[in-house]
């Protein structure tokens, strides 16, 4: 991809395009509304990854909902998930007997999903769930899934859309995957 932006110049694939993920996005949040529908429910966003989904998704959402954010990493600034979740920064909502819904950008090796699906039900939630929008299974060592899913990706690193690279590249519409020469140098 030789045209458009500064940001756009390290792509070399357009994996997910702004307008499909758009009609995903419509299309989970239908699902969503339907099952938490009357509940007394909480959606967690996972920062940073996640905040552009997040909001795009509570935004098509016509429910009552609790927002709340938490912050793990488990990248750092490399390519692949260490296995090691670190939490930055925590909930500052009770959770105790409400149901939750985790919005995570992407479940990779399924690591830092389990720890938070472990943590909120040791705080008493009534229910966990999890929603992403990115999901690459073949990455998977953990064994988890998300029960709501915007897309099944390869075993690439996808950057856009939330998803960074040393954090740069979040603010792109689309997800997509970086030329090698941009993080192999």
């Amino acid at each position: 991809m030789e045209t458009g932006s500064l940001l756009e110049r390290d792509i070399e694939e357009v994996i997910l395009s702004e307008t499909h993920i758009a009609a995903r996005v419509k299309e989970i949040a239908g699902q969503i509304a339907e099952d938490y529908a009357g509940k007394d429910f909480i959606m967690v966003g996972v920062l940073n990854g996640a905040a552009i989904f997040y909001i795009n998704l509570i935004m098509e959402l016509d429910i009552p909902l609790e927002m709340n954010f938490i912050r793990v990493s488990s990248y750092g600034a490399g390519t692949k998930s260490s296995g090691n979740v670190r939490m930055l920064y925590d909930l500052e909502a009770d959770i105790a007997g409400k149901d939750v819904l985790i919005v995570e950008d992407i479940i990779d090796s399924g690591n830092t999903l389990c720890a938070l699906k472990e943590l909120f039900h040791k705080r008493g939630a009534r229910s966990v769930r999890c929603c992403c929008l990115l999901d690459k299974k073949e990455r998977r060592e953990a064994p988890i899934q998300a029960d709501y899913v915007g897309f099944d990706v390869p075993d690439k690193f996808l950057v856009g859309y939330g998803l960074d690279y040393a954090g740069k590249y979040r603010n792109l519409k689309f997800v997509g995957t970086l030329k090698p020469e941009i993080y192999s140098v």
